[in-house]
């Protein structure tokens, strides 16, 4: 896989609630991705750019919702998450990250 790919694959981390108990129970970290990156790709992204290593990806596509406002009614995109889970002393740190 590419350099130019592989900086283009992970768009985020997704950081909420529910993705900072998975860190800390599970060694989880959610990303939001590209919506054609498949699960080997997303895996080898991340090993290369964290350098870390990486038990397994699940992903889920999240449909976008229809908004309403005063100029009228528009839908948000739909996006995919991918859950990664690390091996046993592997540890991704975003604070401090722009």
């Amino acid at each position: 896989m590419n350099q130019e790919k592989i900086l283009t694959l992970i768009d985020s981390p997704y950081i909420t609630e529910k993705g900072s108990k998975l860190a800390s129970e599970k060694n989880q970290v959610v990303f939001k991705v590209n919506i054609n990156a498949n699960k080997l790709e997303i895996k080898k992204a991340v090993e290369k750019l964290f350098n870390v290593e990486v038990k397994s990806v699940t992903t889920s596509i999240v449909k976008g919702k229809n908004k309403r406002n005063r100029f009228g009614a528009y839908k948000k995109s739909n996006f995919k998450k991918a859950f990664v889970s690390l091996k046993e002393g592997s540890e991704i740190q975003f604070e401090g990250v722009n």
